[in-house]
């Protein structure tokens, strides 16, 4: 039981692929965000972090967790459990 004003933190684990993106006007390519994936577990997200990887249409794949407070609807950053192939630089993220 949760009382008034309490806050409780909920754990999302993502799985977030990645594609090539071709070069546009100003020429240059890059990545961009195929597929993304939510689980109940850490593991099962890494799991499918390492299938997907596999794949020949993906360039690169993230398990990851992010922390989120219900009640302001703040997202921390991500805590990286996998990094499997091309993937952004954090920053870009």
């Amino acid at each position: 039981m949760t009382h008034k004003g309490e806050s409780t933190t909920k754990v999302h684990y993502i799985c977030q692929t990645y594609v090539e993106q071709k070069a546009g006007r100003e020429g240059q390519a890059g990545l961009k965000i195929g597929k993304q994936f939510q689980y109940s577990t850490a593991a099962e997200a890494q799991n499918r972090a390492e299938r997907e990887a596999q794949s020949e249409d993906c360039a690169g794949a993230d398990a990851y967790t992010i922390s989120e407070d219900p009640n302001s609807g703040e997202v921390g950053l991500p805590n990286f459990l996998v990094r499997l192939g091309n993937t952004p630089e954090f920053d870009g993220f």
